[in-house]
């Protein structure tokens, strides 16, 4: 079975959005207040797929997980409680990780991240960064098996109930 990472078309909304709904409620279940709001929202999502910044993994022909990866600085990693390794050079942040709970449990998230490193890599980015709430250990455990370091903890403003995040980095040569 084919799997592979590219980037997303409006096309695959449905898909995206289930997989989104699907993350909400394990979200939900670990007591998270983490996407319970109305963000990520469709319209999040089709402005990752209009700037190009919205990838997809294939699983044979089943999307079954999303991310966008957004190349620039990220207002929300201005201020750190910690300290990034590097914050001089050019960075990636990887935001709306998300991955069909169908396919948990397969090691697809690990090679979904390994394809959107590679993809940026091969543009010339070489710092990564991401954050979540301390309450997703599935997004803490695919950083930290795909060589990511915890750094400190950033606040988001669109969790009004927890808004600081656990974030982490990954710098390669």
């Amino acid at each position: 079975m084919q799997k592979y990472t590219r980037q997303a078309k409006v096309t695959d909304l449905p898909q995206i959005l289930a997989i989104l709904r699907d993350a909400r409620a394990q979200l939900k279940e670990t007591g998270s207040s983490q996407w319970q709001g109305t963000y990520p929202a469709k319209d999040d999502i089709v402005s990752d797929i209009k700037a190009q910044n919205g990838y997809v993994f294939i699983n044979g022909r089943v999307i079954a997980g999303y991310a966008a990866v957004i190349v620039g600085d990220d207002p929300t990693h201005q201020i750190i409680d910690g300290r990034w390794q590097n914050d001089v050079d050019p960075y990636a942040t990887l935001h709306r990780v998300c991955f069909s709970s169908t396919y948990q449990g397969q090691g697809l998230a690990k090679q979904f991240m390994a394809c959107i490193l590679s993809l940026q890599y091969a543009n010339g980015i070489r710092n990564f960064r991401i954050d979540t709430s301390k309450f997703n250990q599935l997004v803490q455990h695919i950083a930290k098996q795909t060589g990511f370091s915890y750094r400190g903890v950033i606040k988001v403003t669109g969790d009004q109930e927890n808004p600081r995040r656990r974030a982490y980095e990954l710098n390669s040569e």
